[in-house]
């Protein structure tokens, strides 16, 4: 059984950054891909990155070149950097591997 796991959701004011990790365990399995989400209160879930193990990334309008996603394959860990982040940016991020997705972690951007 394959669980994942978010963190390193908070509270960040408008123009700063943060970190999010999704952490693989349970079963011995190789990345191939892995996608983050967010979902906004009244709002549906939406992608926000993209990776394949390629290296190929890919990112929405409203976060391309504010976000990065990247991989840790040894690790089995993702990570989503967000950067110059906004109000509107506030959302549960949720991590999604094979067919698996984890809990999510809260971002509230605020002054």
């Amino acid at each position: 059984q394959v669980q994942l796991v978010e963190s390193g959701g908070g509270l960040v004011q408008p123009g700063g950054s943060l970190r999010l990790s999704c952490v693989a365990t349970g079963s011995m399995f190789s990345i191939s891909s892995a996608t983050w989400y967010r979902q906004a209160p009244g709002k549906e879930r939406g992608m926000v990155a993209q990776i394949f193990n390629s290296g190929y990334t890919n990112y929405p309008d409203s976060v391309k070149g504010r976000f990065t996603i990247s991989l840790d394959s040894a690790k089995n860990t993702v990570f989503l950097q967000m950067n110059s982040v906004k109000p509107e940016d506030t959302a549960v991020y949720y991590c999604k591997i094979g067919g698996y997705w984890g809990k999510g972690t809260l971002v509230t951007v605020s002054p």
